[in-house]
């Protein structure tokens, strides 16, 4: 199983294939999540300092909250899918001469 890094800004990445959903911040059952999360120690801030524009939920119990609209996260999932980065291969040259 491969592990999709996805960047979300300030030099923040999550791993996408832990991911179960992302939600806007702005709804009451979010907002209670959020600060059940922060009790629980299970809140993991990654805005510096910005506004949240995206709650993101993971299969740990984090939830990870993201200055990023969701729709711009996605979007880089997308293109890391389809241009995914070369994986560095053996050089087929030798210093044999």
């Amino acid at each position: 199983m491969d592990v999709e890094l996805v960047h979300i800004g300030f030099g923040n990445i999550v791993a996408m294939n832990r991911v179960i959903a992302m939600a806007s911040p702005n709804s009451a059952p979010t907002k209670r999540t959020i600060q059940e999360g922060r009790n629980k120690g299970m809140l993991i801030d990654m805005t510096n300092g910005r506004r949240t524009k995206v709650v993101i939920f993971v299969d740990s119990g984090h939830v990870i909250l993201a200055a990023l609209a969701p729709e711009t996260i996605s979007g880089r999932l997308q293109t890391s899918r389809v241009n995914p980065v070369m994986k560095p291969e053996p050089s087929d040259e030798t210093d044999e001469f």
